[in-house]
């Protein structure tokens, strides 16, 4: 295998990029302060894929590109490598013919891991390149020699049915509460707690949960996890076990476990399947005992593209547009929950060049960008989003990102920063575009300041994608249609899509979420509009005329796309 092709030209002779886009990238490259791969830069401007990437390195080695997401491979091939090995060398063998061994790979140049297999398997070995995600994810669904995550639970749970551990801190009185706690301490060390804990996180980051609860009720523990923005109860825990496994994972978040009464904040970083995902942990009194949500961060969501997040293609254009000004304050607005980090993120991912200057004050700081100063606010020592932000304006930033705004001062000194000069991205609490500039002027900032600063809006809300395994299309009735206001000709049929449920989805029809979008531009007449602190209907009715998509129109394109389904657009946005 040899490098024979430049990389980039074979981009351009694949139709990905254009010599223009190419020049831009590899400008980009240059600027850049780290070493960084011509076809990492063209992924994170938005120019291609990974997917793209990793197919054309395939074209310039000379080996083949495997798609391993419907991939089925024979169990005979499987046992060739064992699993341990495939996931440390991040391989995977998907086929043997005439005494050899294709085997996808990471980095199909990676001569030591090829002799490793051909050592372990006895036979040749022939590489393929694949996308690492891809391979860990073949890894964890095609090798079901190990017992599941729920059966590995019952046996831990049966061990503590069977074991003399006194699982419980006993009755104690406040006198004896030091005796309480170091009883607990020792019970939260205990190999089948311990075993627990690491299960409970692993069920949950395998299952693409965004949040772990546990949850104590009167007689038993609930584990529920947050999949796709729904929540599922995957297991039940017996109530003797909850005071030793909410101790554990608050030894694991260096919490106080002696603290009880009041909530805590934590943070655990876990490494599974070789991905590092950081836990953000917080711990509630209840009636039953202390809850404990743990809000899963995977460390590689920071490079999500602006174009992976759904945005329609006229949407995108718009976008990358605004976000290309030099001064203004964007506006990111939505529920908690509707992805507006991870749209902040990839617009900082876009602009974060060597050639300029990000801060970014966040609370927390969720994900640790390189190339960005980030700032986590602590009020205790005076360091609020207004502070913070004033302090940043002395650091000679081009670009700003505070993580929420939240009252008068921080918008008002957002305001200023955008009129002297620098780029301020920022997110709001409210249902629709239109409603942040009314939300400023409810603040009391003062209409000028708004017309002059505010360069554009985007509200967002996120629904799930119908999945792509069990995706099936459908008719539906003709009210369903009138309810989205799609008008309809005659007898004209309708094509929609919807999941029939299989193992890929869990039987629910959905994997995956995409966002749905409404985005304003702020235009001469709405800048009127904002002068006369006209109301957010006025000024809806003004962006609309100028050419904005709002959240249902976009959602209709969505589901007419086969995207989305009409069920999931009405819960999410018609709802509301």
């Amino acid at each position: 295998m040899h490098k024979t092709e430049a990389i980039g030209e074979i981009f351009i002779r694949m139709g990905l990029i254009t010599r223009d886009q190419l020049q831009q990238a590899l400008e980009k490259q240059r600027l850049l302060k780290r070493q960084e791969s011509l076809g990492d830069v063209l992924v994170s401007m938005g120019f291609i894929t990974e997917r793209d990437r990793v197919r054309c390195l395939g074209e310039q080695w000379g080996v083949p590109f495997i798609d391993l997401n419907e991939l089925e491979v024979e169990d005979s091939v499987l046992k060739l490598v064992p699993q341990n090995a495939a996931r440390k060398l991040k391989v995977l063998p998907v086929a043997k013919k005439n005494g050899k061994l294709t085997l996808a790979m990471k980095n199909p140049l990676d001569i030591f891991a090829i002799d490793e297999v051909r050592m372990m398997s006895g036979m040749d070995v022939e590489p393929a390149i694949a996308l690492e995600e891809d391979i860990i994810n073949a890894i964890g669904r095609l090798y079901r020699s190990e017992a599941s995550v729920t059966e590995q639970v019952e046996g831990v749970i049966k061990e503590f049915e069977e074991g003399d551990i006194n699982l419980t801190a006993g009755d104690v009185s406040e006198d004896d509460e030091d005796v309480s706690i170091e009883h607990l301490r020792e019970l939260s060390e205990e190999a089948p707690v311990i075993k627990l804990a690491n299960l409970i996180i692993s069920r949950g980051i395998q299952d693409g949960a965004s949040d772990i609860h546990i949850e104590p009720q009167k007689d038993v523990v609930r584990v529920r996890l947050r999949i796709d923005g729904i929540l599922h109860e995957v297991m039940q825990i017996p109530k003797k076990v909850q005071a030793s496994l909410v101790s554990r994972f608050k030894i694991l978040a260096e919490m106080d476990i002696a603290t009880k009464r009041t909530p805590q904040d934590g943070r655990i970083t876990a490494v599974i399947d070789g991905k590092q995902y950081d836990l953000r942990v917080s711990t509630l009194p209840s009636v039953f005992g202390e809850k404990i949500v743990l809000r899963v961060l995977d460390k590689s969501a920071i490079s999500i593209g602006l174009h992976k997040l759904g945005l329609l293609p006229e949407t995108l254009e718009r976008f990358e547009n605004l976000i290309s000004r030099t001064y203004g304050i964007i506006l990111v607005t939505g529920p908690t929950g509707s992805g507006k980090s991870t749209t902040l993120y990839s617009v900082l991912s876009k602009l974060n060049s060597g050639e300029k200057n990000i801060l970014t004050i966040e609370d927390p700081v969720e994900y640790e960008v390189p190339g960005l100063t980030q700032v986590q606010i602590n009020p205790r020592a005076g360091l609020t989003f207004a502070a913070g932000l004033r302090t940043m304006l002395r650091q000679d930033p081009d670009i700003a990102m505070v993580g929420e705004i939240r009252d008068a001062e921080t918008a008002t000194i957002a305001t200023e920063a955008a009129l002297t000069g620098h780029l301020v991205l920022s997110t709001l609490h409210t249902n629709d575009a239109p409603g942040a500039l009314t939300r400023l002027l409810d603040m009391g900032i003062e209409p000028f300041l708004i017309a002059s600063s505010v360069i554009g809006v985007m509200a967002q809300r996120l629904v799930r994608l119908v999945c792509p395994k069990c995706k099936e299309q459908y008719q539906p009735p003709r009210d369903a249609i009138k309810r989205l206001g799609i008008e309809v000709e005659g007898d004209t049929k309708v094509t929609f899509y919807r999941g029939r449920g299989c193992d890929h989805c869990r039987g629910m029809g959905y994997k995956g979420r995409i966002g749905v979008y409404e985005l304003l531009i702020v235009n001469d007449r709405i800048r009127d509009l904002v002068l006369q602190k006209a109301s957010s209907h006025l000024i809806r009715e003004a962006a609309i005329e100028s050419g904005m998509k709002t959240l249902k129109e976009d959602a209709i394109a969505k589901i007419l796309l086969g995207q989305t389904t009409l069920e999931e657009c009405l819960r999410v946005i018609y709802a509301g």
